[in-house]
């Protein structure tokens, strides 16, 4: 087989099976979201996707039933590291989108764009290669995680300097009662799972 024919076979199936529904959805959350009381420090109920990722079955099925709630046209999802890398790469891939990586300082070489922004506990450093994503790019931000809200915030300020059509930023998991959507003000944001803290 030449080149062009083995790219234009398919390697895995197509999402070929009936999306799931909402109580599919909300099982595998229940089963393959692991849950860690007082990690990494006291108070913290730390929710770890391990199972998640582990299981090709469940992750195909989160994944496809996220596409169906995102909007059209997406040009570029922007993952930030690292878990955003693991679910936004697969998303993009199955829109049809680029990716970009969003990185902590010091990973990316060139100039790249920089944002520094204040955490409950310190500081912190993202940053995206240079010429990334061009003027205008209907633009998704995606992470794991909406907990208190500022790198999901940094990211979307990062993103912002490209002048980009942010179309807004979703989330596997949110965390409601850290309230970081209110970071968002203004931009659409979505979550696959909302729950309480």
């Amino acid at each position: 087989m030449t080149g062009p024919e083995l790219l234009g076979s398919s390697l895995r199936p197509p999402f070929d099976e009936p999306l799931a529904t909402l109580e599919q959805v909300a099982e595998i959350r229940r089963t393959h979201i692991a849950e860690y009381p007082d990690f990494p420090t006291p108070g913290v109920l730390f929710r770890d996707i391990t199972p998640l990722l582990r299981d090709a079955q469940a992750l195909r099925t989160v994944i496809q039933h996220w596409i169906s709630t995102l909007p059209e046209g997406i040009e570029y999802v922007v993952g930030t590291e690292a878990r955003g890398f693991v679910l936004g790469a697969p998303l993009a891939y199955e829109i049809g989108a680029g990716f970009i990586p969003v990185r902590k300082a010091g990973k990316l070489p060139g100039s790249p764009a920089t944002l520094s922004y204040d955490l409950e506990y310190g500081s912190a450093t993202v940053q995206i290669p240079e010429d990334s994503l061009p003027a205008g790019a209907r633009t998704l931000v995606v992470d794991d995680l909406l907990a208190t809200g500022g790198t999901a915030a940094a990211t979307v300020a990062l993103v912002r300097q490209f002048d980009v059509e942010l179309l807004g930023a979703t989330f596997l998991l949110e965390l409601e009662g850290l309230r970081g959507r209110d970071l968002l003000t203004g931009l659409p944001v979505s979550a696959v799972w909302t729950i309480p803290n």
